[in-house]
């Protein structure tokens, strides 16, 4: 997947796991019900500022708050660009 976005300073864009479709038990879960997912894949980093390097890459998987980043859509798809400091950890 290629896409034409480049985030600026120290913003990522990240791509959205999806929402969780059975719980452990098999219970389907509906649209309505669905939580919004709070881990998601790096697609694109910028280039870190003056003092603080980036520490995160193109492939990390990540946790971050229920309310960080902005939700954008690039050729169809949703994706989020947050601060580097809104994420939590990596996996």
């Amino acid at each position: 997947m290629s896409v034409t976005f480049k985030p600026l300073a120290d913003r990522v864009l990240i791509e959205p796991a999806p929402a969780e479709q059975k719980t452990a038990s098999g219970i389907i879960i509906p649209d309505t019900a669905k939580e919004k997912p709070l881990k998601g894949k790096v697609i694109a980093v910028g280039g870190g500022k003056k003092d603080e390097p980036m520490t995160l890459s193109v492939g990390d998987e990540v946790l971050y708050g229920q309310y960080s980043g902005t939700e954008i859509k690039l050729d169809g798809s949703t994706y989020l660009v947050m601060r580097e400091s809104d994420i939590y950890g990596i996996f």
